[in-house]
C-alpha cells in the first residue's frame, strides 16, 4: 500500500522495520543535497554523481546501500540521442532515486518515465516488493521496457529504409543518406546503453551486492535482460549495415555502368574530333570545299566509330 509522506517524515521512516521508504527526487536543490548529506548520510562522492552528469553508468557498494548509476535513450532533434540519467541508493530499508541533469531539449516528463510506470504497478498491486532491491529490480525493468520500445522504433524505421532501398524510391538521394546514418546512430546509442549497463550489473552479480537467493536471482535477470536488448540492437545494426552496403554497391555499380559508357562516347568521339581538327580547314575552306576529300574523311570518321563501336562491345563495355 503506498502512502505520501514529507520530508520531516524521513527519520521516522527510515527507523521503521515495516515497509520501503522510497524518495524520488526529481529536481536537484540544496534541500535535495542536504537531504542525502544529513539524513541519509551518503558518501559526498555519491552525492556528487547525482549532482553532475554522469557520461557512463557505474555501481558502488557501500557498507549500508548500493548506489547505482543508469541510463535510458530519449530521442532528440536530427537524429541525436539524448542520455537520460537514473541514479539510485539502494538500501536495507529505502530506495533513492534522483534524476541527473540533462540537455534542456529534454522534457519533464522523460526523466520520470520509469518512476511513473512504476507507481501506476504498485498502485495496481502488480508489484509487490517485500526488499528495497525488488523495488530496485521494478524500476529497472520499466528503464529496460524503455530501451526495447525504442529499439522497436528504430526498428520500423530500419525496416522502411531496407524497402525503399530495394525498391528504388529513395528520393534525396544525400537526404536518404542521412536518415540511414542517423538511424544506425540511435541503434548504437541503444546497444552501447544496454551493454554497459550489463556490464555493471555483471559486476553486481559477481559480488553479491544484494546478498545470495532472491537478491542474486533479481540482479541476474537485469544482466540477461541488458544482454539481451544489446543483442537485439546490435542484430538491427548489422542489418542495417548491411542495407546501407546493398545501397552503395547498387549506387557505385551504377557509376561504374556510367562511367564505362562515357569511357566509350570519349573512344568514340576522340578519334573523329582529332581528324576534323587536322583536316577541317585543309578540306573546307572559304573560297572553295573539295568535295571528294570531305567524302573520303567522312567515311574515314564513320569507319574508325563503327569499328571502336564494335571492338567496345566486344569487350563488353556497353
Amino acid at each position: 500500500m503506498l502512502s505520501d509522506h514529507s520530508v520531516e517524515d524521513l527519520p521516522a521512516l527510515l527507523r521503521r522495520t515495516d515497509g520501503i521508504t522510497w524518495v524520488d527526487i526529481v529536481t536537484w536543490d540544496e534541500q535535495a543535497e542536504r537531504v542525502l548529506a544529513e539524513v541519509f548520510c551518503f558518501h559526498p562522492l555519491a552525492i556528487r554523481d547525482c549532482r553532475e552528469r554522469n557520461q557512463v553508468p557505474k555501481v558502488h557498494v557501500y557498507p549500508d546501500h548500493v548506489f547505482l548509476v543508469l541510463h535510458a535513450p530519449h530521442a532528440g532533434a536530427a537524429g541525436h540521442v539524448h542520455y537520460v540519467e537514473l541514479d539510485q541508493f539502494i538500501g536495507p530499508n529505502f530506495l533513492v532515486t534522483t534524476h541527473g541533469p540533462v540537455n534542456p531539449a529534454v522534457p519533464a516528463a522523460a526523466m520520470t518515465v520509469e518512476v511513473q510506470s512504476l507507481i501506476h504497478r504498485l498502485e495496481s498491486g502488480r508489484l509487490r516488493p517485500r526488499a528495497s532491491h525488488e523495488l530496485s529490480h521494478g524500476l529497472v525493468s520499466s528503464l529496460t521496457g524503455r530501451l526495447r520500445a525504442f529499439i522497436a522504433t528504430l526498428t520500423q524505421a530500419v525496416w522502411a529504409l531496407e524497402q525503399r532501398v530495394t525498391s528504388g524510391h529513395l528520393g534525396d538521394a544525400e537526404a536518404f543518406l542521412e536518415e540511414m546514418f542517423q538511424t544506425r546512430h540511435g541503434l548504437l546509442v541503444v546497444e552501447t546503453m544496454a551493454s554497459l549497463s550489463r556490464e555493471v550489473y555483471a559486476r553486481m552479480l559477481k559480488i553479491a551486492a544484494f546478498g545470495t537467493g532472491r537478491g542474486s536471482e533479481l540482479v541476474e535477470d537485469n544482466v540477461d535482460q541488458f544482454e539481451r536488448l544489446r543483442a537485439m540492437a546490435h542484430g538491427q545494426k548489422d542489418y542495417l549495415v548491411g542495407t546501407i552496403e546493398f545501397y552503395q554497391a547498387r549506387t557505385n555499380t551504377k557509376m561504374t555502368i556510367a562511367a564505362e559508357r562515357l569511357a566509350v562516347i570519349a573512344a568514340v568521339t576522340l578519334p573523329i574530333t582529332a581528324l576534323s581538327s587536322i583536316y577541317g580547314m585543309n578540306v573546307i575552306v572559304n573560297d572553295e570545299t573539295h568535295y571528294g576529300q570531305l567524302a573520303v574523311l567522312l567515311a574515314i570518321m564513320l569507319a574508325m566509330s563503327v569499328s571502336l563501336l564494335i571492338w567496345s562491345k566486344r569487350k563488353g563495355w556497353w
